[in-house]
């Protein structure tokens, strides 16, 4: 085991466990801000946030620099508080700011670092991409005024989903994150799975939202809502509230539902089964008849997606069986034929609002 010292206190760290000293700061509980880096994607070292000083009063990027033994760094001095505040000064004037209105306010980290280092002005101007708003996608929505190029979601659709949709374009002052050629999210190969979404920063890249669509449904007294939700929404929900993993939080979301005004809730549960049952009725037919083996299923849309861009020799083979999610938003609909059902899906997955506009899914 080697150690290093971190603002005078001592950190053990293993070499095969710490790419560099910011890991090393995060395994012993020191916190050192950061836009661009993330665990599990290659090191960047683009933001300049998470700069820390040497015993020699070097200044340099802690996601870019080894950990070695005896080492001594620090994290906080009055001469690194003057950096960060103009990074984050030099951030915000290539940042078009309406946190007012935007979906990440209250979860923006570029909103966190100004407050917490007490950014109140800014003394360049403000010139932020002027590049279009891409609303495309059915799942995600780009917003390249707010992008402070961290790089996070290049690296994420790359090296994690290797689907490549987005990337940097152009150089310089000019530089932003984009599709190439001009292209859309809807005209590249991206499967809506949302991984960038979940590691932007700042509102750049967000989950396009339809609560509006909820709420109008809601207060239509002509409508009746019937809501199903995925079971891993019942743990999400309760670690937002900070409710532990192994407290139930169903009968909590179903109160929620029904004093909103939600007519009907179920648990998707329900079709899981269903599925189960009608892919095996599918495979069976497939031994019967000679079909091509193996079959593949799935209840990623977003697998299917890639499936159908990038390997459509393999479409024969995957099962005609909708998610459980498509089999109950049939079944509901087969239920409440004789009313005017509103039918909502609350699930954990972006891809999910894509597969439920897919045309075949698509009701008047």
């Amino acid at each position: 085991m080697s150690y290093m010292f971190i603002d005078g206190i001592k950190c053990e760290f293993e070499k095969a466990k710490a790419r560099n000293v910011l890991e090393v700061a995060q395994q012993n509980g020191i916190d050192i801000p950061n836009l661009c880096y993330c665990e599990n994607l290659s090191i960047y070292g683009g933001c300049r946030l998470c700069v820390i000083e040497n015993e020699r009063g070097g200044i340099e990027a802690a996601c870019t620099v080894v950990p070695k033994d005896g080492m001594s760094i620090r994290t906080n001095t009055s001469r690194l508080r003057k950096y960060r505040q103009m990074v984050l000064e030099l951030l915000l004037a290539g940042h078009k700011s309406e946190c007012t209105t935007c979906d990440k306010s209250g979860k923006c980290k570029l909103q966190e670092y100004a407050h917490r280092f007490g950014v109140e002005k800014l003394r360049f101007p403000v010139e932020y991409c002027q590049e279009p708003i891409d609303d495309s996608s059915l799942s995600i929505i780009r917003d390249p005024s707010k992008c402070v190029l961290c790089g996070k979601c290049v690296r994420v659709c790359k090296e994690i989903q290797n689907i490549h949709a987005i990337d940097f374009a152009h150089r310089g002052h000019e530089t932003f994150v984009g599709c190439g050629f001009g292209k859309t999210l809807s005209q590249t190969g991206c499967v809506g799975c949302g991984q960038c979404a979940a590691v932007c920063p700042t509102g750049a890249i967000t989950i396009r939202n339809d609560i509006p669509k909820l709420w109008k449904a809601i207060h239509d007294s002509g409508k009746k809502v019937a809501i199903q939700i995925a079971p891993a929404v019942r743990v999400g929900v309760g670690e937002e509230f900070g409710i532990p993993a192994t407290v139930p939080t169903t009968g909590k979301i179903v109160t929620a539902l029904k004093r909103m005004g939600v007519d009907y809730v179920f648990d998707t549960s329900l079709t899981a089964d269903l599925t189960i049952m009608e892919e095996s009725a599918e495979f069976l037919e497939k031994l019967k008849t000679g079909a091509k083996l193996p079959m593949f299923t799935s209840c990623c849309p977003g697998w299917i997606k890639h499936v159908e861009n990038k390997h459509p020799h393999l479409m024969p083979q995957v099962s005609t069986c909708g998610s459980p999610m498509e089999m109950f938003g049939a079944l509901i609909r087969q239920q409440y034929a004789d009313e005017d059902i509103f039918s909502v899906a609350i699930m954990p997955c972006s891809a999910k609002k894509a597969e439920c506009a897919r045309p075949e899914l698509v009701k008047d």
